[in-house]
């Protein structure tokens, strides 16, 4: 009787373990959570690390070397074309254009003094031509004598000698007057070229001088850029870089400003590839100009190379490899099946497939739980 009971007793916990095991271990491994692929679309980009750049940087120099007098703007400062952005010393420059200018004023003054002067000799000229005439006429009849002719003769000889040598100081006054006018337009070119003017609208990323520093006529003051040609050059995998096209849009993320995202277009794909890193450099530009921005920093450039409208889709995570092939886990009729996929295209987080079954559930792998095998049985 004792016996008995015993082996009810031990039958009794075999079976209780039994079910525990059953409930506790055996149905929990076996329970998978399952999903349904879906119809939608699937944007396929490629992703890049590159650095803020432009395509125009002007860097800005004094045509002629010498003293900065002025500088009237900075770094991280907007400028408008045509602004003056530096002046340079030049030295005795205004006191020779003032003594040019006082020349040209002499050389006007000399050239009026002297035409009156030719005028007023010119008509003493006409003077002494009537009375060198009547004498002429008179010394034919004894009326005067030879020397009273010879005198008359003389003074009309002089006075045109005269006015010749008036008219001469008078085209070398206006010489001098051309001579000062040049020289005038010369020294204002020159102090012109002591003013540098913004040649585009643009921002300063780079001031390389101070006031009263000496510079060469090569040494960059300022560096402009301007802001339509700013670009993120970035590197691609020549893997991928095939898919990369101009005008792809494209998402532009700053290391500044994580949280936002500027929108993009490509606008240059290098024809040469890198043969260390077996890369292509990829620009591309920005749609709306960040406002500040920084040469060189880094950005994250998400580029849209293709979208598909309308397909079956499945997350990546369900996607397992098996044999060497790719596919995905399905239950039918409570069983798992192996199934092999045939892949479409696909992004970060879905693959798109050419064909499959939408209403087969999807079985989502977890290391936590049995190992799947074809025709186990699946508690969903």
């Amino acid at each position: 009787m004792k016996t008995a009971i015993k082996y009810l007793i031990t039958l009794g916990v075999s079976a209780l373990l039994a079910m525990a095991f059953y409930f506790k271990v055996y149905i929990p491994k076996h329970t998978f959570k399952t999903i349904q692929p879906t119809i939608g679309n699937l944007q396929v980009s490629v992703k890049g690390i590159g650095y803020v750049n432009a395509l125009n940087i002007y860097p800005i120099t004094a045509q002629t070397g010498g003293k900065i007098l002025k500088i009237l703007t900075d770094e991280g400062k907007w400028v408008k074309k045509g602004e003056l952005l530096i002046i340079m010393d030049g030295v005795d420059l205004p006191e020779q254009l003032e003594m040019a200018k006082a020349n040209l004023i002499k050389a006007e003054y000399d050239v009026k003094a002297l035409r009156a002067e030719w005028q007023s000799q010119k008509a003493q000229k006409e003077l002494l031509k009537v009375t060198y005439n009547r004498y002429e006429r008179l010394k034919t009849h004894g009326f005067v004598t030879k020397s009273e002719y010879d005198k008359a003769q003389t003074d009309l000889q002089s006075i045109e000698a005269t006015l010749a040598a008036t008219s001469a100081k008078i085209a070398s006054a206006k010489s001098a007057a051309v001579a000062a006018s040049k020289n005038i337009k010369a020294l204002q070119e020159k102090i012109e070229r002591l003013k540098v003017y913004a040649p585009v609208d643009g921002y300063v990323i780079y001031r390389g001088a101070e006031v009263t520093q000496n510079v060469l006529p090569s040494t960059p003051i300022l560096k402009i850029v301007d802001p339509q040609t700013l670009w993120v050059e970035t590197n691609i995998d020549e893997r991928i870089s095939a898919q990369v096209k101009l005008l792809q849009k494209a998402t532009i993320i700053l290391r500044s400003q994580p949280s936002r995202q500027f929108k993009g277009i490509v606008k240059r794909v290098d024809a040469m590839s890198n043969a260390v890193t077996f890369e292509r450099k990829i620009n591309v530009a920005f749609e709306t100009i960040p406002n500040p921005f920084y040469i060189n920093e880094q950005a994250l450039v998400i580029i849209n190379v293709k979208q598909y409208k309308n397909v079956l889709k499945i997350p990546l995570k369900v996607v397992v490899q098996k044999n060497g092939k790719s596919g995905m886990w399905i239950v039918k009729k409570g069983h798992a099946h192996f199934v092999v996929i045939d892949k479409l295209a696909q992004n970060e987080h879905e693959m798109a497939l050419s064909s499959g079954d939408k209403n087969s559930p999807v079985i989502v792998p977890d290391r936590r739980k049995k190992t799947l095998s074809e025709g186990m049985v699946i508690y969903q």
